[in-house]
């Protein structure tokens, strides 16, 4: 079953999904600490779509996904300028799909609220 929260990572430099890329997830406690809710790894394809099972839906809350992009960039042979993206949303309603793909190349990044 597709997750609740899925992304999906391309190297837009070289116009191709990263595979083998490790995304963590978290979600805000009430006291402003992060805590770990999933991991994940990219598939061939760049995508995580099993981060968070439909049976074990997410509360509402502020989430944040944590990309491993400074591994990908060494293991590439790549001099990146970041180690890893973090990207922060909140998610409202826990029965609908949440999707954040994340666009990297060395020196720039960028994200979507995507379907």
């Amino acid at each position: 079953m597709k997750s609740t929260i899925t992304t999906h990572v391309l190297d837009t430099a070289r116009g191709t999904p990263i595979s083998g890329m490790e995304v963590i997830l978290e979600l805000q406690t009430p006291g402003r600490e992060w805590r770990e809710v999933a991991r994940g790894t990219t598939d061939s394809d760049g995508r995580i779509n099993t981060l968070i099972s439909g049976s074990n839906a997410p509360a509402p809350g502020i989430y944040r996904l944590v990309f491993q992009t400074g591994a990908y960039f060494r293991s590439a042979g790549i001099d990146g300028f970041y180690p890893f993206v973090q990207i922060v949303f909140e998610l409202n309603d826990s029965s609908r799909h949440y999707h954040v793909p994340l666009l990297i190349s060395p020196f720039a990044y960028s994200t979507y609220r995507g379907s």
